[in-house]
């Protein structure tokens, strides 16, 4: 999920935004039977309406819920709930800075935050409630165009410790040091740098669209198609990051590799 450009915070908990609350209370009605896997969602105006919501917001969280597979979106057919699908993903693990097929590379912090888990970090990184962890956004430009925008959650300071002995302190440091400056690293590249552990990555690759805040944040249009790569990078059976990533078209190709 992602929000606004925000004054960072460094080790302050806060009120999840609304976009996530709404988000978390569709996927609350699928888990409890109201709209079953395979089931069709109300229409927009219907939804929005049983939601107490308005429909942009409700259709950035749509987009959303698509992107994290936990719908599926057609136009003149509307919203079902998915069935599991088995994923497919990325062999060679690089910082994702490494992936875009340019000759430099610059990124501009927009947040970086200790947050209560959003339904994907908490799944992905199997957090519980209380858990605050790390959230950073960040803009990464390619020979000075947006080429990609990352949303990236730290596991517990716990497990981080484990797989990078500095590794809280070195979030920290470098949250501390984001002024919305050039030359800010993903969390991705922060991270891999800092240990010769060796790590595992499960990825998925989709089609999106960036959305009116992203879009915004790239100065591109709200319907720019846009590829999306959901990323969990993993110790052995312990989660250490999860990421998306969302390429609008034109950005450069990605060096990557298929797993068979």
């Amino acid at each position: 999920m992602t929000e606004r450009p925000r004054p960072m915070t460094a080790r302050t908990a806060h009120r999840r935004p609304p976009r996530v609350e709404l988000y978390e209370r569709i996927v609350a009605a699928i888990h409890d039977g109201t709209f079953p896997p395979g089931s069709v969602l109300p229409s927009e105006p219907t939804l929005a309406g049983e939601l107490g919501v308005s429909r942009p917001a409700l259709r950035e969280v749509l987009i959303l819920l698509q992107e994290d597979g936990v719908i599926t979106r057609k136009h003149g057919v509307g919203s079902r709930v998915s069935h599991q699908l088995p994923p497919r993903g990325l062999e060679r693990l690089s910082p994702v800075e490494d992936l875009l097929d340019t000759t430099h590379v610059d990124g501009r912090r927009l947040a970086a935050s200790r947050d209560l888990p959003t339904d994907f970090s908490a799944h992905h990184l199997r957090l519980s409630g209380s858990d605050s962890t790390w959230f950073w956004e960040t803009l990464l430009s390619a020979d000075g165009v947006p080429a990609c925008f990352a949303h990236e959650w730290a596991a517990d300071d716990d497990t981080l410790a484990e797989v990078v002995p500095d590794g809280p302190a070195l979030l920290d440091r470098t949250a501390d040091a984001s002024r919305g400056g050039a030359s800010d690293r993903s969390m991705s590249g922060v991270l891999l740098a800092a240990t010769d552990a060796p790590l595992t990555g499960r990825s998925t690759v989709g089609a999106t669209l960036l959305g009116e805040e992203r879009g915004a944040a790239m100065e591109r249009s709200a319907q720019t198609p846009a590829t999306l790569v959901t990323q969990v990078v993993s110790w052995g059976s312990r989660p250490l990051f999860a990421a998306k990533y969302l390429y609008p078209a034109g950005a450069p190709l990605l060096h990557v590799r298929q797993r068979r």
